[in-house]
């Protein structure tokens, strides 16, 4: 979708990434170090300083105490992350359970691994979590389940009671869970990340993903981390290791710097809530109907009232005819499957929000004619 926008001109609101600028701050704390010298090989589990900060950072967010030596490693990005927790605790016949619509990594990490996808469906407008249908599709072979939230696309948050749940499904068993929490700062309404990380007995059989790129709008970076328990994070190190050793280290030794101040993240949530308080404003008079969104800095939104198409359709036709690219939900899904809802990302300027919404405004109900031509 980004590659149509660009060859259309169309304001792309299709892939997730901010088009905004870094804070000046951190860019001259990566130039610092730079200049300073710190230009060669990082550790293979990352800069020291940076794993101490996180370990920090999260006992004051979730009252965990983790070890910054043997339970927290720094990866190229969190996709990274979980393609090396992956290839390191799933073989051949083990069977994952994912929730569907999934960020596009999670199958082809496992599949290239050996692994089984049991992909359970979750269906709008709350694309909320069976936790009978999980039960029933445990087997002898269930070798790990995966979470993610703020969920990518939907917006929707993991409760109190979902990882209670979680918990009560894996106990006594050898059962991992791989929980995908880039999005941990990006929450509305003053609600409180449910991360594993606050559930000790879960934790203990537990991945956590990160992402530095979500969080302070630096994606291009590729920096993320990866938190386990030492049994696990010695397995995960093997792969990665062996994929990428090393990351970028004047990045490291910056964020490390970056994080001493709490307000750089803290801030977070009341800054994207504003971005899509007024990407729902600006979009209210359009005949889009949103859901409710929760977390992460993505939108979804029914089109069911413009057009009868396939979403796949309608989101290349809204990128070639109004100017402004989505993503079909449908990509999210296995079985592609299509409810008529496209995502839009507001990590945008309020400007390009603003050019968006105008080409939107009046937009149109399509004759079932025009739908089967374009």
């Amino acid at each position: 979708m980004s590659q149509l926008a660009a060859k259309h001109g169309a304001i792309n609101l299709s892939q997730g990434y901010p088009n905004f600028e870094v804070d000046q701050q951190l860019k001259d704390l990566v130039n610092h170090y730079i200049q300073a010298g710190f230009n060669q090989y990082a550790p293979m589990a990352g800069v020291l300083a940076l794993r101490q900060a996180i370990a920090r950072k999260k006992e004051v967010l979730y009252g965990c105490s983790l070890n910054p030596k043997t339970e927290i490693t720094i990866t190229n990005g969190a996709t990274e992350a979980i393609y090396s927790t992956i290839s390191a605790l799933v073989g051949a016949g083990d069977e994952v359970i994912i929730f569907e619509p999934a960020y596009d990594s999670y199958v082809p990490s496992i599949e290239v691994n050996g692994g089984v996808v049991v992909a359970l469906r979750l269906k709008s407008p709350d694309f909320r979590i069976d936790w009978e249908q999980v039960k029933d599709a445990v087997t002898p072979k269930t070798r790990m389940i995966m979470v993610n939230s703020p969920h990518n696309p939907s917006g929707v948050m993991l409760r109190h009671e979902d990882l209670a749940a979680l918990q009560e499904i894996v106990a006594d068993t050898n059962i991992l869970v791989l929980s995908d929490e880039v999005y941990q700062h990006l929450i509305y309404e003053g609600r409180r990340h449910e991360s594993a990380l606050r559930y000790p007995d879960l934790f203990r059989r537990s991945i956590i993903t990160m992402s530095f790129g979500k969080t302070f709008h630096v994606t291009g970076w590729r920096i993320g981390y990866v938190i386990a328990p030492p049994e696990i994070t010695t397995e995960i190190r093997k792969v990665h290791q062996s994929n990428t050793f090393g990351i970028n280290r004047p990045l490291q030794h910056a964020l490390a710097d970056y994080l001493a101040t709490p307000e750089h993240y803290l801030s977070l949530p009341a800054f994207y809530q504003q971005k899509r308080d007024l990407f729902f404003e600006l979009m209210a008079d359009t005949p889009f109907e949103f859901l409710e969104c929760r977390g992460t800095y993505f939108a979804l939104a029914s089109y069911r009232k413009i057009s009868d198409m396939g979403d796949q359709e309608f989101a290349r036709w809204l990128t070639r005819e109004k100017g402004v690219a989505v993503i079909p939900i449908s990509s999210f899904y296995s079985d592609g499957t299509d409810e008529k809802i496209v995502r839009f990302c507001f990590a945008k300027t309020d400007k390009m929000l603003a050019a968006a919404a105008e080409k939107l405004v009046g937009i149109e109900e399509l004759s079932p004619a025009h739908s089967c031509l374009v």
